[in-house]
């Protein structure tokens, strides 16, 4: 690899996504750097605050909770999630995640393969309130 072709992003400059709940930010992407595969970002949540459910057509996501304490519905099924844990969340998957602890909780979420077109990634299944 050359230097070229590496892109270092701060998680500072990169835009809050609230559309789900949550803020979402989505730093390294194809736009952002490139990528062919997948995306990568962190999700920051607020002690009460929810990512509301969705699925992904085309890709399976993987999360790694770095802090907080979360609670993830995988179709409907409730697990806890704390740091240091890993998922998997399968393509077609509905998921939501909560933050049911007293502090901010980052997750950091990769998802691939990428959708045909970005507006087919994500697909809502319940508004955010």
């Amino acid at each position: 690899m050359t230097t070229q072709s590496v892109r270092i992003v701060p998680l500072d400059a990169t835009t809050p996504n609230r559309k789900r709940g949550g803020d979402l930010r989505a730093m390294l992407t194809p736009t952002s750097v490139g990528s062919t595969s997948g995306f990568m970002g962190v999700a920051l949540i607020e002690p009460g605050e929810q990512i509301n459910e969705h699925y992904h057509p085309y890709s399976e996501e993987f999360v790694f909770v770095v802090s907080g304490e979360l609670e993830v519905d995988l179709d409907g099924v409730t697990h806890e999630l704390r740091p240091d844990h890993g998922l998997m969340i399968p393509r077609e998957m509905r998921h939501r995640f909560r933050n049911v602890g007293t502090a901010e909780a980052r997750m950091v979420f990769h998802l691939g393969p990428l959708a045909p077109r970005p507006e087919l990634g994500h697909v809502d299944t319940e508004e955010v309130a």
